[in-house]
């Protein structure tokens, strides 16, 4: 087995290392490419004369490599899963993180009642585009309770959590 050469396997550990160190930009060139259009077909000889702009990539240099993002751009376009705690409005929460990160728009994909704590996405600046996919998802309440007393007929508990689930149906669908 000659002349073979077996492949190097870069680390998860490296690929890391190389990504933080370099830039991985596509930095723009004052040069112009030259076109060989000899060997092309009749329709696209001469392209190059034919074009208004010029016919090569110019890259943007506005962007950012993600490892090498600010962390204001994150802001700019982040999306936050807050744990909303109980008794405050979900636009309460949300005036608070508005308030607390110190940008111009936030917005939450829909409202919890204030007695409730749960999961609130919370879109900040250009993601409140999002807001509005998430709006038509359905909320799911999940009940934990404690009994004061032992129960001897297991089939209480269950026929009383069966008719909650049946109110919350209905209430959702029939807002009652």
């Amino acid at each position: 087995m000659t002349g073979v050469k077996k492949k190097h396997k870069v680390k998860d550990a490296d690929v890391g290392a190389i990504q933080a160190a370099e830039p991985f930009a596509v930095i723009p060139e004052d040069k112009k490419p030259t076109l060989d259009c000899s060997q092309w077909p009749l329709l696209l000889k001469n392209v190059h004369l034919m074009n208004v702009r010029e016919c090569h990539f110019e890259a943007d240099t506005t962007g950012f490599s993600p490892l090498h993002r600010p962390l204001d751009e994150y802001i700019k376009s982040g999306v936050i899963n807050l744990d909303k705690p109980c008794n405050p409005s979900s636009h309460e929460v949300v005036a608070w993180v508005k308030r607390a990160l110190g940008v111009n728009k936030t917005g939450h994909s829909g409202t919890l009642d204030p007695k409730v704590s749960g999961c609130l996405i919370v879109c900040i600046d250009r993601a409140t585009r999002l807001v509005k996919s998430q709006q038509s998802a359905g909320k799911e309440y999940v009940c934990i309770f404690r009994l004061h007393d032992s129960v001897d007929d297991v089939q209480k508990i269950q026929k009383v959590s069966s008719y909650l689930a049946i109110m919350t149906y209905f209430e959702h669908f029939f807002r009652l």
